[in-house]
């Protein structure tokens, strides 16, 4: 049982979470009956073969996409309470999000677009918290530029100082790298980590990428949208041989 119940320490947990999609001979069960605690100051990885239900549950966990039965937690805030309005405003507030597509705004600076959520909800970052997260992603020199004018590394580096210039309470990153050459994913993967190990940040990474997964403190193991295993201070190496058993077991079942 990977589930924990929501109490301090946790920054994030669902209970019996379930999506389905469709109905009759179309249905899919997404999400089945999921539960699971992301800990405050963590790096967690969700991994599991195509279709196993992991962007679902990072996007149901995010408020991003309703659900059909269960809870979310953000803290102690039950997202199914939430009117749209109030949702709205704990994933501005509460919630950082790092996405495969940078989504920045190609008309803004650099610096514009990492403060732009809080420009947006008519507050002003932390001066010293924003020189530190630009120092640490590695931008002192490239705030005034454009996103076209930064390369996709660079991008990136943008939307994970976004993420975390709010002190969000959880960031989520749905296949940060998936858009990178590998040097410039190690170093993005390296800024999550970084934020997690440095400033006790809880981040939440789905991917599909081995490598990747080795830079979380644990990997949680999704099929046919279920938890079914869990790995603590992942090596690739490890990921690797447990996502083959797991693609292999996919394909008999």
């Amino acid at each position: 049982m990977l589930a924990l119940h929501p109490a301090a320490g946790i920054a994030a947990a669902t209970t019996d979470l379930t999506k389905v999609y469709g109905s009759g001979e179309t249905r899919v069960v997404a999400l089945d009956r999921v539960g699971i605690a992301f800990r405050e100051g963590e790096f967690t990885a969700i991994m599991g073969p195509s279709g196993c239900g992991k962007s679902t549950l990072m996007h149901c966990a995010a408020g991003l996409d309703s659900f059909d039965s269960g809870s979310v937690r953000i803290g102690t805030t039950e997202l199914g309470a939430l009117d749209d309005r109030q949702l709205t405003a704990l994933r501005r507030d509460r919630i950082g999000f790092v996405f495969q597509a940078f989504n920045l705004l190609p008309t803004l600076t650099a610096l514009e677009n990492i403060t732009l959520p809080m420009t947006i909800a008519g507050r002003r970052p932390d001066p010293q918290w924003l020189d530190h997260v630009v120092s640490m992603v590695g931008l002192s020199g490239r705030l005034g530029h454009r996103p076209g004018q930064l390369s996709g590394g660079q991008q990136q580096r943008v939307a994970v100082a976004r993420a975390l210039v709010s002190r969000p309470a959880i960031v989520f990153a749905d296949e940060p790298t998936g858009n990178l050459d590998s040097r410039a994913g190690a170093e993005v993967l390296g800024f999550l980590r970084d934020s997690v190990h440095e400033t006790g940040q809880t981040v939440v990474m789905v991917t599909h990428d081995p490598v990747a997964a080795g830079y979380a403190d644990r990997v949680v193991f999704l099929a046919d949208g279920r938890p079914v295993d869990e790995m603590v201070r992942p090596t690739p190496d490890r990921v690797l041989d447990l996502m083959k058993s797991l693609d292999s077991r996919s394909r008999t079942s």
